[in-house]
């Protein structure tokens, strides 16, 4: 882990993650890195920012308070391995410093989440290591993932692929039209998670979604 991160693991931003390789103004503002839609949170209630000393959070005079491991911090106190944030009575976050030896399958579910891919097939969003793929995929690539989200961890032959994103026209559809779709899926997720394979290739047989947090 090169950068430390903050995970959301409650609250409207429950899933999301940031690298703490900057400074991250949170927020109702839109102009915040960290943005928290909701009337409890100050426009501009708390940043965390790095300085050679490690990593610092400090509250920025919010009305509702900033919390470190429930308590109430007036200004500026640095932040270490597994402390939970609060802001307000709305969001809380993890952080996990850069330096982390805890494996990840070793954390709580809710934030492994925050490692993998999520899909959500109602609303038709995708979210890769914590961070939405926009703009949306489109509808053949939507409905490959999700044949191959739904099976994740097997193999998934080239058929069933095709009936999945084609329907009653896949009967016409070749399996050069199946491999560029394929290759355009993965460039979307790699564009957000470029060092992991998602979608793995078993020749011979068909398809896999590898979805191991990492």
């Amino acid at each position: 882990m090169e950068n430390p991160i903050v995970l959301a693991d409650s609250g409207p931003l429950k899933g999301l993650q940031w690298l703490v390789n900057r400074e991250l103004i949170i927020g109702r503002e839109d102009s915040c890195e960290i943005v928290i839609p909701d009337r409890q949170i100050s426009r501009r209630h708390a940043r965390i920012y790095l300085s050679t000393e490690g990593v610092f959070l400090e509250d920025l005079g919010s009305k509702n308070g900033t919390y470190l491991n429930s308590q109430r911090i007036v200004g500026s106190q640095q932040l270490h391995e597994g402390d939970e944030i609060r802001i307000a009575f709305t969001q809380s976050f993890l952080f996990l410093s850069a330096d982390a030896t805890l494996p990840l399958t070793d954390l709580p579910e809710e934030f492994q989440q925050a490692f993998v891919l999520r899909l959500d097939e109602a609303s038709r969003r995708v979210w890769v290591r914590g961070v939405e793929i926009e703009p949306p995929l489109s509808a053949q690539q939507f409905n490959l993932l999700a044949a191959l989200y739904q099976k994740a961890g097997e193999v998934v032959s080239r058929d069933e692929l095709i009936q999945a994103v084609w329907g009653e026209e896949g009967s016409w559809v070749t399996e050069q039209a199946l491999d560029a779709l394929v290759r355009r899926l993965r460039e979307r997720i790699n564009q957000l998670d470029p060092d992991y394979e998602y979608i793995v290739t078993v020749r011979g047989h068909g398809l896999r979604l590898e979805n191991q947090p990492h």
